[in-house]
């Protein structure tokens, strides 16, 4: 059997813009996104703490180093600058995978940057 489970998580990054015209999805600083596990184009969700807003999207790499977290397009209806949001990725996973299988949190400060690792 495979199951879906999480795979990497950026806990309480704060949104540093929205892009309502921009062609995309949600721009990610580059060094966070591998650090948490993820990919570039990865499916993920983004839970904003603020509204309750919930949507999937995808990941597009930011600048590294920048802390960046962009929402654009269609998903910038959903936050605005200095929203807090989780941003979460799953992947599918077989059961003996599961058997060693350990999220990458990574919980942010207000400048996107890492204070906690689970």
């Amino acid at each position: 059997m495979l199951r879906e489970m999480l795979q990497g998580k950026l806990h309480q990054a704060a949104v540093t813009d929205c892009q309502l015209e921009y062609p995309g999805s949600l721009t990610v600083d580059i060094d966070l996104i591998e650090r948490a596990g993820m990919l570039v184009n990865q499916r993920i969700q983004l839970l904003n703490c603020n509204n309750g807003s919930r949507l999937e999207t995808y990941l597009i790499a930011g600048e590294r180093g920048k802390r960046d977290i962009i929402v654009n397009g269609a998903a910038a209806r959903h936050a605005y600058k200095g929203d807090r949001v989780i941003i979460v990725a799953y992947a599918i996973y077989s059961e003996d995978e599961l058997k060693t299988h350990r999220p990458k949190v990574l919980a942010l400060n207000a400048r996107n940057e890492v204070i906690a690792t689970h």
